[in-house]
């Protein structure tokens, strides 16, 4: 180092022309108030949100004295036997399994459906699309309660009232609507190109459908897949009306079957209706990364 460059008592002088930065100390990340609020209510909200499962779950282990007092949010002495009860004695195994059955078979069918016909909708040329498109909205607005005589006529006309059949294809029929616009949002906003590429290369109607649109279609699938799952889940109103015979009942109608004004056994209940989410939990952990991407997708289109 020269004596120029060097400064009284031997320190550093910055040399003209030298642009070369200081280093810094690093900063420390400022906390907004505003995302401090936001983190709060959002703190709070899901406190409230979980609160009711802490209490089904606590419920569920408390004997039947003990619930009704109140008293303990805590069990005293844990009540596995409760799950016992409601699994054996309620044969709660038979009524989840059917749950699955029809949510899987009736989400098969309505993505199937409804990706075939959104995609006609979207790419196809025929007369009374619009026509055919407005009868879908004005399907969505009729209550779903509106419907059930006139579903359970026509299963009554064909043989399908207390049958599998007849409640997976209400199930399927009931979702169609709303399905079929989601994937036609999601068909219109794919680029023509590809598919045009592909016909060129020789491609079919089908095999450009199968292998070039679905792919880019997962976000909307996951959008559909998810919203008609839980409401297949869920349904109880139809399958009280269809049902009659136990082991063809869904979970939600089962449980009906631990309400009793004779002998009453809430804690069963709500051990039945803990065993009753553990699909739906597992499920969404599974897939959670997914369905907010396929959900949040479903909201944009």
């Amino acid at each position: 180092m020269s004596a120029e460059e060097a400064g009284p008592g031997g320190r550093m002088a910055r040399v003209p022309g030298d642009v070369s930065p200081r280093e810094e100390p690093p900063r420390r990340p400022r906390v907004r108030a505003d995302r401090v609020g936001l983190y709060g209510l959002l703190g709070v909200a899901a406190i409230f949100s979980i609160f009711p499962l802490l209490w089904m779950l606590s419920g569920s282990l408390q004997s039947l004295d003990e619930l009704l007092g109140g008293e303990n949010f805590i069990p005293s002495e844990p009540q596995w036997g409760n799950y016992v009860t409601a699994w054996v004695d309620g044969e709660l195994g038979t009524y989840l399994l059917n749950s699955i059955l029809y949510t899987g078979t009736a989400v098969l069918g309505i993505l199937t459906v409804s990706s075939l016909a959104g995609y006609a909708l979207a790419r196809l040329e025929f007369w009374g699309k619009s026509v055919f498109t407005v009868v879908i909205l004005a399907v969505m607005i009729i209550p779903a309660p509106a419907m059930f005589l006139s579903q359970y006529k026509l299963l009554i006309e064909f043989g399908l009232t207390n049958s599998r059949v007849g409640y997976v294809l209400i199930l399927i029929t009931s979702g169609i609507p709303m399905a079929t616009l989601i994937m036609r949002s999601f068909f219109v906003s794919q680029p023509k190109a590809l598919e045009e590429a592909a016909a060129i290369d020789g491609a079919s109607r089908l095999r450009i459908f199968v292998s070039v649109i679905l792919p880019l279609a997962r976000p909307g699938l996951a959008a559909v897949a998810v919203i008609q799952g839980f409401a297949a889940w869920n349904e109880y109103l139809m399958a009280l009306v269809i049902f009659h015979d136990n082991s063809l009942m869904p979970i939600q109608r089962g449980l009906t079957s631990f309400v009793s004004a004779e002998t009453p056994q809430q804690q069963i209940l709500l051990a039945a209706t803990v065993i009753s989410i553990v699909p739906v939990v597992v499920f969404y952990l599974l897939a959670q990364r997914h369905i907010v991407r396929g959900v949040g997708a479903g909201a944009i289109k």
